[in-house]
């Protein structure tokens, strides 16, 4: 299997460092080219890079000022800078250091110093991202947890507004749970926590929708991109899958089933409308879904 190349966004004004850049890790790394600070942030907000090599000397906006909009900005924040520069003054390299870079290097590049460097950021990256992955995933479930789908969320409704497209959520509830639970135990509520989870999962057919669970018997779906239809259509797909989902009975027990209500909510983000409100919208079509008899979708 072939493994997945790293992504480096290179900010360099410079023809031919950038030459000597890609000569040195071209063939180890997916490289971008960024010459200015402007472009730089726009590429960074966009391809999400997995390391910014990062000059101080650029046309307009100078590098330490491009590394504060990238600390700013929630979709780039972590993304590991690791600056570039021919300016050796230790002053220099401290500014960079305090204002969020995690290394520095000096012109004219040694290859062996650019490489170790690189690979020291991407090991400590990849440590760090098993480390947050337990921190964001739900134990139960194995879905992502309330945390990470508010990250999600943030991250997604800033998209949704930068390019005018609408944002839908689905607020799910498993019908009665609690009466299940008081039925047939907790072992096995939990059985089906789990597999309403999979059969939500599961429903989702781009890479871009994003199920977690929301807390208890709650979980919740977000889907860019998506209409008012669109997230119905979703939603009914997700109610059936799991209407029809058999719930393995534990210690020997018979299967059961369960059903859902769901609310859906849609909006198209600006400055006039919020997340709390959509979230709102979600909850309140929620509630109507359960009055209305559950086992059922009602948008907002």
């Amino acid at each position: 299997m072939k493994k997945e190349k790293t992504k480096i966004l290179i900010v360099e004004d410079s023809r031919l460092n950038q030459e000597v850049l890609r000569r040195i890790l071209g063939d180890d790394h997916t490289l971008s080219i960024a010459e200015n600070g402007v472009e730089a942030l726009e590429k960074a907000k966009t391809e999400y890079p997995d390391i910014i090599l990062l000059d101080i000397v650029l046309p307009g906006m100078n590098g330490f000022d491009v590394l504060i909009e990238l600390k700013k900005n929630d979709s780039t924040h972590s993304i590991p800078v690791i600056i570039i520069s021919a300016m050796t003054k230790p002053d220099d390299e401290v500014k960079g250091l305090t204002l969020g870079a995690v290394d520095y290097i000096t012109k004219p590049f040694n290859e062996i110093v650019v490489k170790t460097r690189i690979e020291t950021q991407l090991k400590i990256l990849k440590q760090m991202q098993i480390i947050e992955k337990f921190g964001f995933v739900d134990a139960l479930t194995s879905i992502p947890n309330r945390r990470q789908f508010d990250r999600d969320l943030i991250r997604e409704w800033n998209r949704a507004m930068r390019e005018q497209t609408p944002l839908s959520i689905l607020m799910i509830d498993v019908d009665h749970f609690k009466i299940y639970n008081d039925t047939h135990g907790h072992q096995q509520g939990d059985v089906a926590l789990q597999t309403v989870a999979s059969a939500i999962e599961t429903s989702l057919k781009r890479s871009t929708d994003i199920a977690a669970r929301w807390g208890g018997e709650e979980f919740v779906v977000l889907l860019p991109h998506t209409p008012l239809e669109g997230a119905l259509s979703v939603a009914e797909t997700i109610r059936a899958n799991v209407e029809s989902a058999i719930i393995t009975g534990v210690d020997g027990t018979s299967p059961h089933n369960v059903t859902i209500s769901i609310g859906v909510a849609n909006m198209l983000p600006s400055t006039d409308n919020s997340i709390p409100k959509l979230i709102k919208l979600a909850d309140e079509a929620l509630y109507i879904a359960k009055d209305k008899g559950r086992n059922r979708v009602q948008s907002a």
